[in-house]
């Protein structure tokens, strides 16, 4: 599995409000996308940072997401380029599902 940070500053603090009603508009294109597990969005205490913390099957899944076309509505939405950040995820605790899960 695998975990891609995607992080951004945005060009003036949003509220967690702003955040939630901007985060509520883009969450339906993530639902049943093939190969993520999980989405979380984010917002830094200062209004000044937001992103995305993504738990993929493989790399190959997480690679066919993020792509220019995907970059380019991340900048019209949120005025400003992402950062993304890779991390090998061997193991996986989830206490909602009660599991255990291994790459």
């Amino acid at each position: 599995m695998i975990t891609v940070i995607v992080e951004f500053k945005l060009p003036q603090p949003m509220s967690v409000e702003q955040a939630r009603e901007t985060f509520l508009s883009t969450a339906p294109k993530y639902r049943g996308m093939p190969g993520l597990v999980r989405k979380y969005y984010f917002l830094s205490e200062d209004g000044t940072k937001a992103g995305g913390i993504y738990l993929w099957e493989s790399r190959e899944h997480a690679a066919r997401v993020y792509t220019d076309e995907w970059k380019a509505f991340v900048r019209g939405k949120y005025g400003t380029d992402p950062s993304l950040t890779w991390l090998e995820c061997p193991v996986v605790v989830d206490n909602v599902s009660d599991e255990i899960l291994s790459a």
